[in-house]
């Protein structure tokens, strides 16, 4: 019939309810039989919501903040950014709580998390929450230090900011017309394509910061200069450590050169060589990574991602979830 709703196969779907108390976890899972949802389990700690998602994960998370919010943050955070050893770091998670407080919902957003629900809620909230989840998932930003869905409003985004599609077992199973075999399948083969997406776009996006980084360093006005240089040495280590996974062999000396000029601002030896020696090896690495991209390109976008975090550490914008590059 025409205009009709959408029928989701929600009881193949798999749930984790994490609510540290028994009566809200209990009403939880409640709300969602009522739906029709059939596999939801249940954890009362962060350890044990770990131990649900990590190995064997399921399509969808429903974890409550109240009390732990900083906490559950930081796990989606990792679980997000791939450094957890979650099999599935795509999964849909949604957070609840009970206080409507902009300092924890921001930690919600710079987490990576797919949706933050304000209780009390309605079962028809929830169900219409879910499904948006299921048919209208939002693409991922990729960027050196956050992973999660694109919540810019504007259309300012640069060219080379490009959505990432996460692969969406939630909708594979409710939505597609699989079989569970067929949707399990497919899962599969769309995680090994995004895992792999995943890395050779983090590590663009890292040595692009290590790029910023650089630029910011050397103007040498900046009231964070030793921040931004720990900060170039730790992506560095990061760099080659993923490059060395990614057998990109000749990004290697690049990245030791970085941890060199590092080392030589540390000490204070001979700044101009350092900073020469830096900028070399940064946007080398970056030709490496990235051989598509001009250097005249590469080299206006980062003077571009440089003035806009200068702006933001002068306080003339608010901060962004998804840093420039």
């Amino acid at each position: 019939m025409v205009g009709a709703m959408p029928l989701f196969r929600y009881e193949r779907a798999s749930i984790v309810v994490y609510d540290p108390v028994a009566q809200h976890r209990n009403a939880t899972r409640m709300a969602l039989y009522s739906l029709g949802f059939g596999k939801v389990s249940s954890s009362d700690t962060l350890e044990s919501l770990n131990r649900a998602i990590k190995h064997v994960p399921p399509d969808l998370v429903l974890c409550e903040a109240s009390g732990v919010g900083s906490e559950l943050c930081e796990l989606i955070q990792t679980l997000r950014l791939g450094v957890g050893g979650h099999a599935n770091p795509f999964l849909v998670v949604i957070v609840t709580a009970w206080e409507k407080s902009h300092e924890l919902a921001q930690m919600v957003v710079n987490s990576g998390a797919d949706d933050l629900i304000l209780r009390p809620y309605s079962t028809t909230i929830l169900k219409r929450r879910i499904d948006s989840h299921i048919e209208r998932r939002k693409g991922f930003v990729i960027t050196h230090n956050y992973v999660g869905p694109d919540r810019r409003a504007d259309s300012s985004r640069p060219a080379n900011a490009e959505l990432f599609r996460p692969p969406n077992s939630l909708k594979m199973k409710t939505m597609d017309g699989l079989t569970m075999p067929e949707a399990n399948f497919r899962l599969q083969q769309e995680l090994r394509r995004a895992k792999s997406e995943f890395a050779s776009e983090r590590l663009t996006r890292e040595v692009f910061q290590i790029c910023v980084l650089w630029r910011i360093l050397q103007d040498g006005d900046d009231q964070d200069l030793e921040e931004h240089r720990v900060n170039l040495g730790r992506l560095a280590v990061a760099v080659a450590r993923r490059c060395r996974s990614a057998e990109l062999e000749a990004a290697l000396p690049w990245c030791e050169s970085v941890v060199a000029a590092v080392e030589g601002l540390h000490c204070g030896v001979d700044r101009s060589a350092s900073m020469h020696l830096l900028g070399q090896a940064a946007v080398t690495l970056y030709r490496i990574v990235s051989p598509e991209r001009p250097r005249s390109v590469l080299l206006q976008s980062i003077d571009t991602a440089a003035t806009t975090l200068r702006a933001r550490a002068a306080g003339k914008q608010q901060p962004s979830i998804a840093a420039a590059g």
